[in-house]
């Protein structure tokens, strides 16, 4: 039974949320979470786990073998966002960086990431301190770059599935904005594909009192990005879900001034990939057509920037996790959910190692705010992942993400 794993765990809660907050105040950006994985490195150590740091750059793998039995395998990624916080709390980010690009940034843990690694710090301490409940080998991943969709397949290319042994499965989690101690999940695909491009229009720049000398990108971007908006609205029937956003257009530098380019930033999501593909298919056609009508002096570029591959739960290994939330907390708090429109590289990890893969939400927000804002039709109103205004309350968000591992390693690992 995994409630003997869970004995005592109520003194290392303190501590977690010491960590956690810690790493809230000093976030860092994908591949750079140096003191990140620093900290995470020195835990695991204290906690006797054989460590492995600068996995993938930044990455961190300790390994605890205890005994005979199956070897089980926990996730939690480490990167912010470049992203100012706004949430006003006593322990709010005022940390910057220089981006890729050489420009200063306000750095945020806007997604989660830094109760992800204080869970899976303290998850690591209580199944050293308790092995006497349970028998076999933990393997807990530490996995920088998340949001550039890079950091579980860089440790995978750097060795990662040869560095430590095979586990018979892989458990991963995230804070959600939904009430704080609820637990969901769900057999099949759980998070969507998604992939991010920066395509690149072209024109011909002139005077901005002389338009007939110009092929002029700023009109042609804002007519793709205009006609890209049909891909969803006319191209895939109501069965077949998909999300397509622009979330970036730059162009010019002065208003009488035509420019020679335009660049426009696309995300798409799909849970399918035969809707996955005809949507890219549609994506290139009108982005060619729209420069071709304008008589563009050259074809546009179209860059891949991220690319996440559908997170797809092994239906076997969900049950078992689902059995054993429900043997230590209340029905209520174990929860059905439906696949999410967010992304998620946390797959890679089960494809490379050829295990089976477990992924489910912890919700952090305070409940009676949740239920206030559901009886009011306001939960479009709550702060999201990736929002300045996003932070999961400390209680019981702490508490149940720890729990939440433990448990989850138990129903494989318990005596």
């Amino acid at each position: 039974m995994t409630d003997a794993m869970l004995d005592g765990i109520d003194g290392l809660l303190d501590g977690a949320r010491e960590f956690y907050t810690d790493l809230h105040a000093h976030p860092e950006l994908s591949m750079r979470e140096e003191r990140t994985a620093g900290l995470a490195a020195a835990r695991l150590s204290d906690a006797g786990f054989e460590v492995t740091t600068g996995v993938g750059t930044t990455g961190v793998v300790g390994v605890l073998r205890n005994g005979d039995g199956p070897t089980v395998a926990l996730r939690a990624d480490m990167d912010a966002l470049p992203v100012r916080e706004a949430t006003g709390l006593p322990y709010a980010s005022t940390a910057t960086a220089t981006d890729d690009d050489g420009r200063e940034t306000p750095v945020a843990h806007a997604c989660g990431h830094d109760m992800h690694v204080a869970w899976l710090a303290a998850a690591a301490a209580q199944l050293a301190a308790r092995r006497d409940a349970w028998s076999g080998t933990v393997v807990a991943v530490f996995q920088p770059g998340e949001e550039i969709g890079a950091g579980a397949q860089a440790m995978v290319d750097d060795g990662l599935v040869d560095r430590v042994p095979t586990p018979d499965v892989v458990l991963g989690q995230h804070v959600m904005p939904a009430p704080a101690g609820v637990l969901s999940t769900r057999p099949g695909i759980i998070t969507s594909a998604s992939d991010v491009w920066r395509i690149r229009m072209f024109g011909r720049g002139a005077h901005g009192s002389m338009p007939e000398a110009a092929v002029d990108p700023v009109v042609v971007a804002a007519s793709t990005v205009l006609r890209l908006q049909t891909v969803v609205s006319r191209e895939l029937g109501m069965n077949e879900p998909a999300v397509l956003t622009i979330g970036m257009l730059q162009a010019g530098s002065k208003e009488n001034v035509i420019p020679d380019d335009a660049v426009i930033g696309l995300n798409l999501r799909c849970y399918d990939e035969g809707v996955r593909t005809r949507a890219q298919q549609a994506i290139r056609r009108i982005v060619a057509a729209e420069a071709e009508a304008a008589g563009a002096p050259r074809e546009p570029e179209i860059t891949p920037v991220e690319t996440y591959e559908l997170t797809d739960n092994d239906p076997a290994a969900v049950d078992r996790v689902l059995e054993s939330f429900r043997e230590n907390f209340d029905d209520s708090r174990v929860q059905s959910t439906g696949p999410s429109s967010a992304s998620e590289d946390f797959g890679v990890l089960g494809r490379a190692w050829g295990a089976p893969s477990v992924f489910w939400f912890v919700g952090g927000l305070d409940p009676e705010t949740y239920a206030e804002a559901a009886r009011d039709g306001r939960l479009g109103e709550l702060p999201t992942n990736h929002s300045p205004q996003f932070a999961p309350v400390l209680d019981p968000t702490v508490r149940t993400g720890v729990e939440a591992l433990v448990t989850a390693a138990g129903a494989w690992l318990a005596r």
